[in-house]
């Protein structure tokens, strides 16, 4: 380890600060996110108190607020709320599974689907507008309502109701609201697109690369999933330009399910995303809930080969950028914009406190909330850990002050854990509960144990590896990922209401 190398720590000089050897580098970090990559000689001289006031390395700690005599309480104050500014609002995420029937069976699906006679798992009418008008009570000025399933296009009807009661609603309450659909696409019309278009819904897909490997994961019985999810993606992007939009902003968002099957194929994976003129990709690794257990011998995979495969698709990535193409992995974009502009994009999985309760509730076909989607999925199971309440009976201060969603703020809370609390990569982390109870029996995970920590860990060493070359190409392409552009087109402000 270095600092045995070092000598004696200084107790003088350097302010509260944490480290991680990464990239032939040291990297300090401190409590409001701050950080410096410095030469082993540098971090030597930094943790005996040897540095020389005046000297470049010395306007470097000073800047960054890492020496004791010339700490700034107020702007490290300033830094901390602004990177905590999701804790001031309240839950903004409202999951609907709207159905759990659908048209697909996917290898892997985590939401335990129903087969498509399975009526009675349709949200009705009256679970509908109670959910929404819990929604509506949220403290959060925007509130987003997030079709899941199932497959949302199988209960259409359900899906115009809630967005056009919400609407209605909306009009006397004055959110900022938004609404968004997971879907496969494969029951998409001309008349759905046109209508959910009008409406300014944000879609969502599913897209896990090449053909072959789309339709061997994600069957459509007697069809290709992937041609029906290629067709209408590239025809609801086409009808966004039509509109005169900007497709950088304003496209089908598809994520990628990372299987076993994929991760010899990380090339053809982006090309396939390239060649859609999708904007982004999200390198996701499995999660463990819903079906995706009991298939885990034949898509599951040490997290250290998910780790290659994403170093090789990043490196790939980046080299398209430099070549003119414009794509952009979502995991790098999150975690950079909290590096490199101390915000906080709170995405609900990498934050803490996490977001189960504070930041979304799911809302069940049958009026059943659970603290996340995630929560649901092990409901579906027969695990109601994560149910807060009931739309027939539940409050909204009932859900936002149930004795389980304070448990998961504090099992989130990083500080709070032995192996987090001097961790480099603390500011800008975070591991959802949920999944620490999934896979380790306990909302209080063991990190050192956890695939999500060794993946976050992971991707944060690979970012500071490249920051730590300050190759300025890739520097100039990490800016543009962290840059925030507002898509307000989606948005149903109170006045448009």
């Amino acid at each position: 380890m270095i600092l045995s190398k070092l000598g004696e720590l200084s107790t003088d000089v350097p302010a509260f600060f944490r480290f991680r050897e990464v990239g032939g580098k040291v990297l300090i970090t401190n409590q409001e996110g701050r950080f410096l990559l410095l030469e082993e000689e540098e971090f030597g001289l930094f943790v005996r108190g040897d540095v020389a006031e005046g000297t470049p390395l010395y306007d470097r700690l000073k800047a960054e607020n890492f020496l004791r005599d010339h700490y700034d309480v107020v702007a490290a104050a300033e830094m901390l709320r602004n990177r905590k500014n999701f804790l001031f609002y309240g839950p903004n995420l409202h999951a609907f599974v709207i159905t759990l029937r659908c048209n697909e069976t996917c290898l892997y699906c985590h939401a335990s689907r129903a087969n498509m006679d399975a009526v009675e798992t349709d949200m009705s009418t009256e679970v509908i507008e109670k959910s929404v008008d819990l929604v509506l009570q949220s403290t959060s000025p925007f509130v987003t309502i997030e079709f899941q399933g199932g497959e949302p296009l199988v209960n259409w009807d359900g899906v115009v109701h809630t967005i056009e009661y919400a609407l209605e609603k909306n009009r006397t309450v004055g959110k900022n609201l938004e609404f968004t659909m997971v879907t496969n696409l494969a029951l998409m019309t001309e008349e759905k697109m046109d209508w959910l278009l009008e409406h300014k819904v944000q879609l969502c897909t599913s897209i896990d690369g090449p053909a072959h490997i789309h339709d061997k994961q994600r069957k459509l019985p007697g069809l290709s999933s992937h041609e029906r999810a290629v067709h209408w993606l590239r025809r609801i992007n086409a009808r966004y330009e039509e509109m005169g939009l900007d497709n950088t902003l304003y496209h089908v968002e598809a994520l990628l399910t990372t299987t076993r099957a994929a991760l010899p194929l990380y090339r053809e994976v982006v090309d396939a995303y390239v060649d859609l003129g999708v904007k982004s990709l999200f390198l996701r690794p499995l999660d463990p809930f819903g079906f995706a257990e009991k298939v885990a011998h034949v898509t599951e995979y040490p997290r250290e080969d998910f780790m290659e495969f994403y170093r090789n698709a990043l490196d790939y990535i980046i080299e398209l950028n430099k070549g003119g193409v414009q794509i952009l992995e979502r995991y790098a974009a999150i975690f950079l914009t909290k590096i490199l502009k101390g915000e906080d994009p709170n995405f609900l999985d990498i934050r803490w406190p996490g977001g189960g309760g504070i930041g979304q509730l799911a809302y069940s076909y049958d009026g059943t909330v659970f603290t996340s989607d995630e929560g649901r999925m092990l409901g579906a199971t027969g695990d109601d850990t994560f149910v807060i309440g009931n739309v027939h009976s539940s409050s909204y201060r009932d859900l936002v002050g149930h004795e389980t969603v304070r448990a998961l703020a504090l099992a989130s809370n990083l500080e709070q854990s032995p192996d987090c609390v001097g961790c480099a990569y603390l500011p800008y982390c975070g591991v959802p509960p949920v999944h620490s109870y999934k896979t380790q029996g306990t909302i209080f995970g063991r990190m050192h144990e956890s695939n999500v920590c060794y993946v976050h860990k992971g991707i944060q060493d690979y970012l500071f590896e490249k920051l730590a070359e300050a190759d300025e190409e890739t520097l100039a392409i990490f800016e543009r990922w962290t840059t925030n552009r507002l898509r307000d087109h989606f948005v149903h402000t109170p006045a448009g209401a």
